[in-house]
């Protein structure tokens, strides 16, 4: 059920900090997972529709800063108000809380976290994850492969290390948009003291 060593390593990896919650389930939760991801899911479409479409917002945005800047500015103000609205709508997703915010290490085929607890290794975790990118919570399920102390400055004394099983490819690539939205913002970040610089 794992997914191969191979196929782990075509995927980025980020640093990031996110919304997350997990909860140890039983291998047979896992094995039918295909009946319960699909009306979980189902609760996070919007999200899904929304990010869609501000992919192709991006086009006509990029049309209209060539004529009419006041309807691209009003159009702007619109786009933020629903984004608003999507993030509180997220927000209050039963399983979330302040208090759930972990430093992982994030990709498409696994994640590793900080965790208060010691979770035994080869468990099975089902993680729902919140990508602020995209607006979207992922279901995953995953086994955990190492549980070791924590080497970094985080007040969290375990890193949990994770590889998802039985993902469904659309989760899969918001998890790919999000590690790649996430690239191009430290890029842009770490070139702009540079930029200020050769000035």
């Amino acid at each position: 059920m794992n997914t191969p060593t191979k196929e782990r390593r075509r995927f980025f990896r980020i640093e990031d900090k996110i919304n997350l919650f997990y909860k140890i389930v039983d291998e047979q939760t896992v094995k039918s997972v295909h009946y319960m991801s699909d009306d979980v899911l189902s609760n996070c479409s919007l999200a899904a529709a929304l990010d869609a479409l501000s992919e192709e917002g991006k086009v006509a945005a990029a049309r209209l800063e060539r004529g009419d800047h006041e309807v691209l500015a009003y159009l702007k103000i619109l786009d933020a108000k629903i984004n608003l609205i999507a993030q509180a709508l997220m927000s209050q997703h039963a399983d979330f809380a302040e208090h759930d915010t972990h430093n992982v290490n994030l990709s498409a085929s696994g994640i590793a976290f900080d965790a208060d607890e010691k979770i035994p290794e080869n468990c099975f975790l089902e993680i729902k994850i919140m990508l602020t990118s995209c607006l979207a919570v992922i279901v995953a399920y995953g086994q955990v492969i190492y549980c070791k102390n924590n080497p970094s400055d985080s007040e969290s004394p375990y890193q949990i290390g994770v590889d998802y099983v039985e993902m469904k490819e659309d989760d899969r690539e918001l998890l790919i948009k999000h590690v790649v939205k996430k690239q191009m913002q430290h890029i842009r970040e770490t070139k702009k003291p540079n930029s200020a610089t050769d000035e």
